[in-house]
């Protein structure tokens, strides 16, 4: 449960940090390069890739300016283009992406005129006079402007430092300033436009200046209102537009009620029938629909010099004058190329005010990604870390597929632009945090998990712990387990007969393979105590078959002695028994000990009998003995019965066995004798001395070497001469550990 509270709320800080981001509250400046990167991949998979007939750009183009000199040319040329475009290709609509802002005099009448002043040539003068008009170029620019449909160019400046009012204005849009219709448009400190001639013939005017432009300098908006002084003022493109359909412009108001949360009130604009999205500057998404060239070009000096290839590209088109020779500069990047035309920018929105394909973006796309954040960063933050790793990454994959679908289909098919990088960074980093803590968190669990049961149960069990870490603790608990002690019979004169070296090198060498045995086993040492082994089954790791395990271990390590054996002889060392002693029952196990020396260990009554019953196998000179608890939990082997006993300590007695093999692997003899040895102890039991001597006498005929039988044919004889109490229950007592 710890684990889960630290996880959600890991995950809920995480999704708090981008939430602060989202509203502004805290901006991440790599989160926005991020998001740039994401809707200039949706604009480049949304491109159409077709060429738009209805705009042509008619270019200045190195072609022309090698053809016409350079940049700017005579009014005069300028004016022939115009006047080229409409009557002779008859084209609709001329708009410049470019401003006429200082007065073009005629120098050559000029000259002439000041020479003839300084002569005092009054008769030069007079001739000159009928010529004044003919040679004022920007008069004569004026009149082909004043009787023709075209729109000029104007730059609005933004630096706090330029108050300049070069030229005039064209008249605003609306009037009013952005705060009288809900607006926060940006607002023009100062403006270089057409000198008042020129923009009082033109048709309108229009501000090609963008002070929009994103943090990494590329075009993705573009503003189509711009306040000055209290008006509003419309951009090329929309002018364009504007004047190329004959449609009148209104402002599209929000709902009264958003107005009081301080939202902008103007939401979109209305030409005609047409809907034009704004955000809350004014400003729109570039609806890019191809690379360049995306519109038909046409070189400026083919116009004036009636050179054009296909004079149709002309006719009844939107055309925009602009350049795209490298000297001019009026190239952008954009998310379509790094390298664009900016002149096409105007082109690409005009021809998405006329599709209506503008994308939107509203004011409150914020509060739409503040609720997209929050409920799929509580989703991932509550569910994921009750998840395994790989329901939690398939879960993942299905939030942020559902994010991206939703993206997508705000976008396609509601011309939505939804932020879509917190959502996707939400999720991903709640998981990569889940996934990290849950690593952390498993690698510490395993490491003290080692540190912990390392010593006492075999890698491959700490293993299979670490699958669930939780479930084990080193806090004492009551359980039932099996325990077994395993001693070397007459271990203090093997020790008198060898040198401490030698001595260590024969416990090593007898304790590992035994202890290998254990751990095949599932059990777990619990310590070494000289030449003794205590091991125990069933913890840390539940086992059910914690006395199976055990008993099969105790045989499997007399098998090992056997090797063991061998091995001695070779190198010269004595030869080695063993007693071993297993019982079952409840134990206290835990981490046992004093605040200096800790141990993992097992304590209680069955513990004690566990001992005890070990030293028993010397009484009846056997190997391996268990108590009734153990025979009854672990079935499936063939028992001998020795006794029933009362060990010193405890007042109930026991019933005792010997383990031969497992029942499947047990042949007739061994069953035989097993059930000879029980029927004999029965009788001996009832008192019934001839009958369990005799079988006794038998069994004697067939292993004379055999302990048992020589302790109960010692029993019966004593009890003949000494005969038990009335109410002898046939219990052995021992008096001794």
């Amino acid at each position: 449960m710890r684990n889960y509270i630290v996880r959600v709320l890991l995950g809920l800080a995480f999704t708090l940090v981008v939430l602060a981001h989202v509203t502004g509250v805290f901006p991440l400046p790599y989160l926005e390069r991020l998001e740039h990167i994401a809707y200039d991949a949706r604009v480049r998979l949304s491109l159409q890739g077709d060429v738009d007939p209805r705009i042509v750009i008619v270019d200045i183009d190195e072609k022309s300016l090698a053809a016409e000199g350079h940049w700017p040319w005579r009014r005069d040329k300028v004016a022939r283009l115009v006047s080229m475009l409409i009557d002779r290709y008859q084209a609709d609509i001329v708009g410049f992406d470019m401003v006429f802002a200082e007065p073009q005099l005629s120098h050559d009448y000029a000259l002439l005129t000041e020479v003839a002043k300084a002569r005092g040539d009054t008769r030069a003068l007079e001739a000159l006079a009928p010529y004044a008009n003919t040679l004022d170029r920007d008069r004569m620019f004026a009149e082909v402007l004043a009787e023709r449909r075209v729109v000029l160019g104007l730059f609005f400046h933004t630096a706090p430092g330029f108050a300049e009012r070069i030229g005039a204005l064209p008249a605003p849009l609306f009037e009013g300033d952005g705060e009288d219709v809900g607006l926060r448009a940006v607002k023009a400190s100062g403006f270089t436009a057409n000198i008042a001639m020129l923009q009082q013939a033109a048709t309108g005017g229009g501000f090609f200046s963008n002070p929009i432009v994103d943090s990494d300098g590329t075009f993705r908006r573009v503003p189509l209102l711009h306040e000055f002084d209290g008006y509003l003022y419309e951009s090329l493109s929309l002018a364009m537009a504007h004047h190329y359909l004959g449609l009148d412009i209104e402002p599209g108001f929000a709902d009264v009620a958003r107005d009081d949360a301080g939202y902008p009130r103007l939401e979109h604009l209305m030409l005609g029938p047409i809907r034009i999205p704004i955000d809350g500057n004014g400003a729109v998404l570039v609806p890019y629909r191809s690379q360049s060239p995306g519109y038909p070009y046409v070189s400026a000096t083919d116009v004036l010099n009636e050179t054009v290839a296909d004079p149709q590209t002309l006719m009844n088109a939107i055309v925009l004058v602009g350049t795209t020779a490298a000297g001019l500069f009026d190239h952008r990047s954009t998310p379509v190329e790094s390298v664009f035309p900016g002149v096409e920018i105007h082109a690409n929105v005009i021809t998405g005010i006329l599709d209506e394909a503008i994308k939107w973006r509203p004011a409150y796309t914020v509060a739409a990604e503040t609720v997209a954040v929050l409920g799929f960063g509580l989703a991932g933050a509550l569910v994921l870390p009750l998840l395994s790793p790989i329901v939690a990454s398939a879960a993942t994959w299905l939030l942020i597929g559902g994010s991206l679908a939703l993206n997508v289909y705000l976008w396609r098919d509601q011309s939505h632009v939804l932020p879509v990088i917190s959502t996707l960074l939400v999720l991903f980093g709640i998981y990569v945090m889940n996934m990290f803590y849950g690593f952390v968190t498993e690698a510490r669990s395993r490491a003290q998990l080692r540190g912990l049961f390392g010593h006492y149960v075999p890698p491959e069990l700490v293993e299979e712990m670490n699958k669930a870490p939780d479930r084990y603790t080193l806090d004492g608990e009551k359980r039932e387990l099996s325990v077994l002690f395993m001693d070397i019979r007459g271990f203090t004169t093997i020790s008198e007969s060898l040198d401490p070296a030698t001595l260590a090198n024969l416990l090593n060498e007898f304790l590992t393979p035994m202890t290998r045995v254990v751990h095949a086993h599932r059990g777990t040492i619990d310590k070494y105590i000289g030449d003794a082994m205590m091991a125990f089954w069933g913890a840390p790791m539940e086992d059910n078959d914690h006395a199976h395990h055990a008993v099969k271990a105790a045989l499997d390590m007399l098998k090992e002695l056997e090797g063991i054996r061998r091995a001695f002889d070779a190198q010269g060392w004595p030869a080695v028994r063993v007693g071993i002693g297993i019982n079952t029952g409840m134990m206290s196990v835990g981490n046992m000990g004093s605040e200096f020396r800790m141990a993992y260990t097992v304590l209680g009554d069955a513990v004690n009998l566990g001992a005890r019953l070990e030293g028993l196998t010397r009484v009846y000179g056997v190997d391996c003995i268990v108590s009734q608890y153990t025979a009854k939990a672990a079935p499936r082997f063939l028992y001998r019965k020795l006794d029933a006993v009362r060990v010193k300590g405890k007042a109930e007695p026991v019933f005792i066995y010997e383990p031969v093999t497992r029942i499947e692997n047990a042949n007739d003899r061994q069953k035989a004798y097993a059930h000879d040895v029980s029927r004999a102890i029965e009788h001996y039991t009832y008192r019934e001395w001839d009958e369990a001597e005799a079988i006794f006498l038998q069994l004697r005929q067939g292993e004379p070497d055999v302990e048992l039988h020589r302790l109960y044919l010692e029993r019966i004889a004593n009890f003949r001469r000494h005969p038990p109490p009335a109410g002898w229950d046939g219990v052995y007592t021992f008096e001794t550990k």
